[in-house]
């Protein structure tokens, strides 16, 4: 949304200082979360924005003692259709990961109706002629449910890789320029703050698996980055832009890679190689009760490097089969 400025056709419009020291970046999966202090000079300050605006997120805070007048988002080769298309698929995917969650509650739930389906011990009453065919048919409905479900997750996730895929092509392609945020204050010299969101910046996934070979593994998850934002305060959060404001943030680190989180998750029926080439495979189980993100990992078997592969998506309450060297 624009708004028009009030200043007069002829004030001289020079870019605002930005006080570097005073700006800040939170990372997400999907995004970034940019504020910028700035001071105006001569009533008008000029804030360039990074490319990928999410619409509805701008936000210019006044100091105290400063007056906005009026805000204006200019873009600079901006493809209005791309931007808005980078949107609906943002908030595509936050919708398809939330129903990845539910379907990972489902489960529990028929996995459980099953089991005591299963366990139950026959007994003939006068309701229940045939206990037998009874339990036969709760047990059938509870997988008939199961089934249901993990066709449902298996889409989910291919709609996932498949948004994921077309995002990345988007903002390959270089399309959705930069803003600038021309903003209009008194007194001339007056400050301000511009917070908003991009989906143009985030972090990459990576992944140590650490195979410790007692039905468990240890999965540490970090953050890489490719932007470099130098000078600035720079943090990263596990989670995604819809989660802002709630889902805890850490530091980012210096080299690239922060560490956010590190799961012991149950591994089973694992096996390896008999050869020169490291091979494994192995059942993962996510019980960590959050939705991990695909993306590369190195593997390791009590400190010694087996190499790399790649770990797909895997939601809460469900396992995957994973290999290496295969």
């Amino acid at each position: 949304m624009q708004m028009a400025t009030l200043a007069s056709i002829g004030a001289l419009i020079v870019t605002a200082g930005i006080a570097r020291a005073d700006n800040s970046i939170t990372f997400y999966r999907d995004g970034a979360v940019i504020e910028r202090e700035a001071v105006a000079m001569k009533g008008i300050a000029e804030v360039p924005l990074e490319a990928g605006l999410l619409e509805g997120t701008l936000k210019v805070v006044p100091a105290s003692g400063t007056t906005i007048q009026g805000v204006e988002v200019s873009a600079a080769r901006q493809d209005g259709k791309t931007g808005k298309e980078l949107e609906a698929l943002t908030e595509q995917r936050q919708r398809l990961e939330d129903r990845l969650q539910a379907l990972a509650t489902r489960e529990k739930i028929f996995t459980a109706a099953a089991k005591s389906q299963s366990g139950k011990a026959p007994r003939k009453t006068k309701n229940n002629p045939d206990p037998m065919q009874t339990i036969r048919q709760g047990t059938d409905y509870a997988i008939a449910q199961l089934e249901s479900v993990y066709t449902a997750r298996r889409k989910t996730e291919q709609e996932i890789k498949k948004i994921d895929n077309r995002i990345a092509a988007l903002k390959k392609s270089g399309r959705s320029g930069k803003c600038t945020a021309r903003i209009n204050v008194t007194p001339p010299r007056g400050k301000l703050t511009v917070r908003y969101a991009t989906t143009e910046i985030g972090w990459q996934p990576l992944y140590d698996l650490h195979l410790t070979g007692s039905g468990t593994a240890q999965l540490q998850l970090s953050a890489k980055f490719t932007a470099n934002y130098s000078g600035y305060a720079q943090r990263v959060s596990a989670g995604s832009l819809s989660e802002a404001g709630r889902a805890a943030t850490f530091p980012a680190l210096t080299g690239g890679k922060t560490r956010l989180a590190v799961f012991q998750l149950p591994m089973a029926e694992e096996s390896f190689g008999n050869d020169i080439y490291n091979q494994f495979s192995g059942r993962l189980d996510n019980t960590s009760g959050q939705y991990l993100p695909a993306g590369e990992s190195g593997l390791y078997k009590g400190g010694t490097y087996l190499g790399r592969f790649r770990f797909e998506g895997l939601s809460s309450g469900r396992s995957r089969l994973i290999s290496s060297g295969n």
